[in-house]
């Protein structure tokens, strides 16, 4: 086994997650914190909530979850054997006062940092987070002092949302002076991270600020316009620069090592390297290293669309990110961001509504034909307006919009389409974007001569119509690599296919199952699962165990740690050269794969692959139009949805009302107690059928999955009024995708396994349905 192990860490909404490798990027385990469960802070997802849609985190949180994690890797990890560590972390500022640069060269190893971190630490104990959007008045004020929206975007790179960092900062300066004057540093959540990391303050990094709206991409400087707009004055912008420090341009250089402290207290090397952190979604695109023409599709509270770029074109539709792991020798290269707010708490609230399970809500999908009927004039439309972040959805009122035959409803006649239509709006919306950027020269080679963008457009102005070719083939891509927990459904990556007409790979399994399972005493890995005491030697690295797929919640901690290792390749073996980070980590890979297969004999991958139906689940009836019709147990699904709750336009469901948007005064939703059809605290089960394997909905903490729907927890002192609840349902071990028999020795050597596959007269249906939901997606835009 390699002597060199590199750690990464995620900063979520609701937990704070560690991925150990070696040097062959062979996943010796995980672990996490969960704040709700673990920390005694209050806080519903990881988060705090008051009205207005104001929502906060506690920092301190933070500091004393790092306590735990490290504490529960010392006991089963040789840390000794740590040469680098990456990190990254939700977008979320962090304002530190002059006293904490004393209190981090001070820190004593005898005792835990949320002992010696106090609140003087600290100018903000609660600080916004991405699910924030009560500041829809600085938005508006910020992208009309930078010129509108085109001039904001060509000149900071992003479109002004309630959520943007500099809003966000505009509110906490005018809402809180006291704050605001006590400030000496300001930086991202991740950079916070590796402040403490690293005993001392740390440059934020170039792919993170970009999403800021304060960093020209052009300078490479903070724009001194946007800083004297946040901050109030030409002085006070001068002022804010500072605080804001300098940023780090190149991601593979080290910004320092660590510190002495978790060296004494953990037993970490001192010489470790401390590479540059950086945001979540940008380190969860780097776990699967996609190639140039491979868009990467990101589930989770906030569903993100990321794709390979070669060419800095700026617009509303899209953030450019520079890539987060690119040596200054190469090209430049991008990463184009396209997010939907409106996407777990959505389906969650869908499932409850009209489904008990996961599996329930997997089946009504893949049975029901595209676009929620079989006839080509009466196709179904589902819009769940939950947040209002992009600046085309100012106008739109929240709520929940049905459309059918070309006419608003309150709810279409066969409950059943609810599920799919849902899943169809959100991924139409994503292959409208994917489509509209591709007319653009943003992806084209680097040695392919670029032509001369024309004058510039505004992909947005589009919405109300199509401006390309929906039937064009050519406008998709070939291979579509997609993560996160919903990514285990084989109805959504078979709906994916069909939509967007390519091939659907999820990344294979980790190396050693037990990779999860805690184990006391001091053990690299125990495969004797959280039971065992007997110290082990890890599991190798198999082809069984990697043909398991495996879209995962913790791609992001994955993604840091092959950050950490490629910054230390860079300086302890310079002479390993690639051409570029995603070559090293799959000629690694596919290392590891030669390596272990002729370990085994030169045992072939497709032979052990097995069909889906073998996991108990049946593989899903392709997308034609010619879809059985299905009846679902009655268990399954809630019969009666109250009229009383239907307002006219929009139906408001259940965690809605807590929001102000409709239902009778006092109550809390329409399923049950907590209005999802699930009393809190209770797990339900059920008996297995003819039509499906037994589920166990079990209830848990999910940032990832409701985000910014959370219970009405108000910040200390403040009055606790229960809104809707935070929770996720695990995906139920029946409710899980397979590879393929299609899928290559190749793929698999590459790291991925295909999960799905286009169908030609699914994908037509689509395209045809696409101008129509241009039209009603303009509508809504507009006022509909």
């Amino acid at each position: 086994m390699s002597s060199a192990h590199f750690l990464g860490l995620e900063l979520a909404t609701d937990q704070l997650r560690a991925a150990i490798i070696d040097t062959n990027l062979t996943v010796l385990g995980y672990e996490a914190v969960d704040f709700d469960s673990e920390l005694q802070y209050g806080t519903r997802g990881g988060l705090f909530s008051t009205p207005g849609d104001a929502f906060t985190t506690p920092v301190d949180m933070w500091v004393k979850a790092l306590d735990v994690l490290f504490q529960k890797l010392s006991e089963r990890f040789d840390l000794t054997k740590i040469k680098g560590i990456g990190g990254s972390a939700q977008s979320a500022t962090v304002w530190l006062t002059s006293e904490s640069t004393k209190t981090l060269a001070g820190l004593s190893p005898k005792l835990p940092l949320a002992e010696q971190i106090t609140p003087a630490f600290f100018s903000l104990i609660h600080t916004p987070v991405s699910q924030d959007t009560s500041t829809l008045q600085q938005t508006v004020v910020l992208q009309a002092a930078l010129g509108g929206p085109e001039a904001m975007v060509a000149r900071v790179g992003t479109a002004s949302h309630p959520s943007l960092t500099a809003v966000q900062c505009m509110k906490i300066r005018e809402g809180n002076p006291d704050a605001w004057g006590k400030t000496a540093r300001v930086m991202m959540a991740s950079t916070f991270l590796s402040t403490l990391l690293a005993g001392k303050w740390t440059p934020m990094t170039e792919s993170e600020v970009v999403g800021t709206g304060m960093w020209n991409v052009m300078t490479a400087r903070w724009d001194t316009g946007a800083l004297e707009v946040v901050a109030g004055s030409p002085d006070q912008g001068k002022k804010f620069a500072e605080m804001l420090g300098n940023v780090e341009t190149f991601s593979g250089k080290a910004i320092g090592t660590v510190s002495s402290y978790f060296a004494e207290r953990y037993g970490i090397e001192k010489g470790a390297l401390i590479v540059p952190f950086t945001s979540d979604r940008l380190a969860s695109y780097l776990s699967v290293a996609p190639a140039y023409n491979e868009p990467v599709l990101s589930f989770g509270t906030q569903d993100t669309l990321m794709v390979p770029a070669t060419q800095y074109i700026p617009d509303q539709a899209y953030t450019l990110y520079p890539h987060p792991a690119q040596d200054p020798s190469e090209p430049r290269r991008y990463i184009a961001v396209v997010t939907n707010r409106n996407a777990e708490a959505a389906r969650t609230m869908v499932r409850d509504m009209y489904t008990k399970s996961w599996s329930a809500f997997d089946r009504l999908i893949s049975v029901i034909p595209p676009g929620g009927s079989i006839g080509l004039d009466d196709k179904l439309f589902s819009f769940w307006v939950l947040h209002n972040e992009s600046p085309t959805s100012w106008n739109m009122q929240k709520g929940v919009y049905r459309v059918e035959t070309g006419q608003k409803v309150n709810e279409f006649r066969d409950l059943r389409a609810n599920p799919r239509c849902l899943l169809e709006s959100q991924l139409l919306a994503m292959r409208v974007q994917y489509t509209r950027m591709m007319e653009l020269p943003l992806f084209a080679k680097q040695n392919q001569t670029q032509q001369k963008r024309p004058t510039p457009i505004s992909l947005l102005s589009y919405h109300a119509g199509v401006a390309f070719n929906p039937y064009d083939k050519d406008l998709c891509p070939q291979r579509l690599i997609t993560i996160g927990t919903s990514a285990n459904f084989p109805s959504i990556v078979a709906m994916i296919g069909d939509i967007f007409n390519s091939k659907v790979y999820v990344p294979t399994g980790t190396s050693n199952p037990n990779a999860l399972s805690p184990a006391p005493g001091k053990l690299e890995q125990s495969p004797g699962g959280p039971n065992s005491a007997v110290p082990s030697t890890p599991t190798p690295f198999t082809p069984s165990s990697a043909s398991n797929p495996a879209p995962s919640r913790l791609n992001a901690a994955l993604g840091s740690a092959y950050s950490a290792r490629w910054a230390w390749r860079r300086s302890a073996k310079p002479e390993e050269r690639f051409a570029s980070f995603e070559e090293e980590i799959r000629s690694l890979t596919k290392k590891k794969w030669v390596e272990n297969t002729r370990m085994l004999g030169g045992l072939g991958i497709p032979s052990l692959v097995s069909p889906v139906a073998s996991m108990g689940y049946p593989q899903p009836k392709r997308s034609g139009l010619a879809a059985s019709v299905y009846t679902p147990d009655e268990d399954e699904m809630i019969p009666n949805i109250s009229p009383a709750l239907t307002p006219p336009g929009a139906i408001t469901p259940p965690a809605l009302i807590g929001l102000g948007l409709g239902g009778p005064a006092g109550t809390n939703g329409l399923l049950s107690p907590d209005g999802f059809g699930v009393p809190p605290g209770q797990i339900r089960s059920r008996t297995p059928t003819q039509s499906s394997n037994s589920t166990v909905l079990t209830q848990l903490s999910i940032a990832t999955s409701m985000g910014s729907l959370s219970t009405a927890q108000t910040s200390p002192g403040g009055t606790m009024t229960p809104k809707s609840p935070l929770q996720s349902a695990a995906v139920p071990s029946n409710v899980t995708v397979t590879a393929l028999p299609t899928t290559t020795e190749e793929e698999y050597q590459n790291g991925f396994c295909k999960v799905a596959e286009p169908d030609w007269d699914a994908f037509m249906t689509y395209a045809s349905i696409i101008p129509e939901f241009c039209r009603i997606e303009g509508m809504l835009v507009n006022g509909f």
